[in-house]
């Protein structure tokens, strides 16, 4: 069943506006599903319409194109993820513990949640892609960003942005690539495990490179 938008009859019943925003939900989980399964460009809207078992013109009421479903995917699940970061992180102070806290927080965010790993990572490649999917830059600068800013507020020394912007790639680029690979060769109940014990690692190893550059950028601008 279609359902007829309310423009020009006043403002919408709540049974009805619970109603159209559950059927929004149900087409986003359902999308979500598929491109965990399928892929972005494979998926197609009959997919996400049977799945959800609505009819087509359900999907147009609610969504242009795929395109418009992927890109509030991807906002949802990003701003769902900085939410967590920016919580945990806000009175943290030095910065090991920051990096250490960052990197568990995406180990927690997607332990039970596959379908939105997939979907960060296939955002992430999308970014790449000559013709990319419209609407996923934004959420990703805006991660990387806070992830920045973050770092930013522990270092007391203000960083190029450049060289900030290699440190939030670091920390997206860990945990992406390690799940990415993990997964082919490790059964699904070891990955999260084994990624907690090269934390440690990662974060001494993060922790350096940072406090290194620091240090380069103090002399240059002492000689400056």
């Amino acid at each position: 069943m279609i359902e007829k938008s309310a423009k020009g009859k006043g403002k919408p019943k709540p049974r009805q506006k619970r109603r159209v925003k559950a059927t929004r939900l149900k087409l986003l989980n359902a999308a979500r599903d598929m491109f965990a399964e399928k892929g972005f460009d494979s998926t197609t809207i009959d997919d996400i319409t049977e799945r959800a078992d609505v009819g087509k013109g359900t999907f147009y009421y609610h969504f242009t194109d795929k395109n418009d479903v992927i890109a509030e995917l991807i906002k949802r699940m990003m701003g769902e993820l900085m939410e967590s970061i920016d919580k945990r992180c806000q009175d943290t102070v030095d910065l090991p513990t920051l990096l250490d806290d960052m990197v568990k927080i995406h180990i927690d965010f997607f332990r039970n949640r596959w379908e939105d790993f997939v979907l960060y990572f296939q955002g992430l490649a999308g970014l790449k892609l000559q013709e990319s999917y419209s609407g996923l830059e934004a959420p990703f600068l805006n991660y990387l960003e806070s992830i920045e800013n973050l770092v930013d507020s522990v270092i007391n020394h203000r960083l190029p942005p450049p060289l900030l912007r290699r440190f939030g790639c670091a920390v997206a680029g860990f945990v992406s690539g390690y799940y990415s690979f993990a997964v082919i060769s490790t059964e699904d109940e070891d990955v999260d495990k084994a990624l907690m014990e090269m934390r440690g690692a990662f974060v001494s190893s993060l922790t350096r490179f940072i406090n290194e550059a620091l240090s380069v950028d103090r002399t240059r601008q002492a000689l400056n």
